[in-house]
């Protein structure tokens, strides 16, 4: 918006051709993280001390680490304060004719909503199980799916006319339309190697990223400040690989996919980053407050999001193992659990518990200790994803 506000305002006169510099991309981006920064330290303590007002308190589970019941009652929610700060600042510094950063917003706000109904029912009626899963799956696949199908057209078309009359195409055609190689599945570390999906193949892996990363995401927010950070830094360095795909210098020269309008998600991932930092201010251990479902399940969308429009999913699996193990340590728990009582009539555990960073909680680790550890390991991941800008 205030892009559009400088421009308007050099066409008043010719004086202010200095609001020329808020054309520039990368200016935008740390005005940006910036103002994200500062709108979540500002409101922080406001936002807090209303949720303590309300009595918004985290639920503990009685099942759960018996170390964490003195955390009860601290209050959740307050991914609401993150959501609040992206939301703002990508409005004020992102070019808001851009499909993409509308896509990202919409995607993420809708996750938010999920997850606040779900942090609510915790909260009103003291459920920690809160929404039932396949009440929450269903309105993620909604929203996931809907997305996905905006997405196949978009990766291709600069307007959202011609998205819907790519659509209105593909269904007279039934269902069979060949899309560019830049919609494919790209392989890291090697040159323009992608793998044609075709349309419902391209629904259905990003229906799996969108979704998968958000429940993903939401597994790791369990301990002070540890799903908070690796977001931070897995999307600081999706905010450069759409930087890369939105530049058609720097796309061609990296031998990555062109994506008109890409470009312009660094904005998005500057303000998370800015945001994050700020929320991870009241996060840190011992936490005045948790981002809740809230939070956790939006922010992992935006990631989702993000590497589905940059054509970079199986670099976010990358950049993001500490989420994907995290996933599937939980899945794997219940299912060898449901596996060996069905066989031997008592379930079995191969982990002490899950997720992941309980098992090492219960084996002795602190929490700062999980936590550090796992910002340490991410952060050689996204390196490791970085690297492929190159290393092809």
């Amino acid at each position: 918006m205030l892009m559009w506000i400088a421009e308007w305002l050099q066409g008043l006169s010719p004086d202010l051709g200095f609001l020329r510099v808020f054309q520039y991309l990368t200016l935008r981006a740390v005005l940006g993280a910036v103002t994200a920064l500062l709108i979540g330290l500002f409101a922080g303590p406001r936002v807090i001390r209303r949720l303590t007002e309300l009595k918004i308190g985290q639920p503990i589970r009685t099942n759960g680490m018996e170390t964490h019941h003195v955390k009860s009652g601290t209050p959740t929610m307050g991914g609401v304060l993150i959501l609040l700060s992206i939301a703002t600042s990508t409005l004020l510094w992102a070019d808001l004719s851009n499909r993409f950063v509308w896509i990202v917003l919409i995607v993420t706000l809708g996750f938010g909503a999920i997850g606040w109904a779900d942090d609510w029912r915790k909260v009103v009626y003291k459920d920690p199980n809160g929404m039932r899963s396949r009440e929450k799956y269903l309105w993620q696949s909604i929203i996931g799916l809907l997305a996905a199908l905006y997405l196949v057209f978009s990766i291709s078309e600069s307007s959202n006319f011609k998205v819907l009359e790519l659509f209105v195409s593909w269904v007279r055609s039934g269902f069979d339309v060949n899309l560019p190689p830049k919609a494919g599945l790209l392989l890291p570390f090697f040159k323009e190697v992608s793998y044609p999906l075709g349309v419902l193949g391209f629904v259905i892996l990003t229906y799996l990223v969108i979704v998968g990363s958000s429940n993903a995401v939401n597994l790791t927010d369990g301990l002070d400040g540890l799903a908070i950070m690796p977001v931070v830094m897995v999307g600081s360095a999706l905010g450069i690989f759409a930087y890369v795909a939105g530049s058609a210098v720097y796309s061609r020269y990296l031998f990555f996919p062109h994506i008109p309008g890409a470009g312009e998600l660094l904005i998005f991932c500057a303000a998370m980053a800015g945001a994050g930092l700020a929320f991870l201010w009241f996060n840190t251990h011992p936490a005045q407050v948790f981002m809740g479902d809230v939070g956790a399940l939006a922010l992992g969308a935006a990631l989702g999001t993000i590497a589905v429009i940059v054509r970079q999913e199986i670099v976010l699996a990358i950049m993001g193992g500490i989420f994907v193990v995290e996933a599937l340590s939980v899945m794997l728990q219940v299912t060898w659990f449901k596996y060996t009582k069905r066989k031997y009539g008592e379930g079995r555990r191969l982990l002490k518990m899950a997720p992941l960073h309980h098992h090492f909680e219960k084996s002795g680790w602190k929490e700062t200790q999980v936590v550090v550890r796992f910002w340490i390991i991410t952060m050689l991941l996204c390196l490791i994803g970085l690297s492929t800008l190159k290393l092809r």
